[in-house]
């Protein structure tokens, strides 16, 4: 435990941003979890509706600070091609 009085305190912030990140992460995963399992199991258009809810989860994270930006694009690139194979 730090002796400087605002260490205390931002250890104290670090741990409730750290908590608030990871619900905000946790989020990411499902929501990309989801379009994967139905792109897998050739569901296209499902796929298609849960990819731009995941996009809109990622974005939200993204403008949060809880990921980079350069993350995101990548994340919603990456989804999105997986989600446009079944389709093809």
């Amino acid at each position: 435990m730090p002796n400087i009085k605002a260490s205390e305190r931002s250890v104290k912030t670090d741990a409730e941003r750290r908590a608030r990140n990871y619900s905000v992460r946790s989020a990411i995963k499902t929501s990309v979890r989801k379009v994967e399992e139905a792109a897998r199991t050739g569901k296209a258009d499902e796929a298609k509706n849960l990819l731009t809810t995941a996009a809109s989860v990622i974005d939200k994270a993204a403008a949060k600070g809880v990921i980079h930006k350069n993350a995101a694009a990548r994340k919603k690139s990456r989804l999105a091609r997986k989600a446009n194979v079944t389709q093809a």
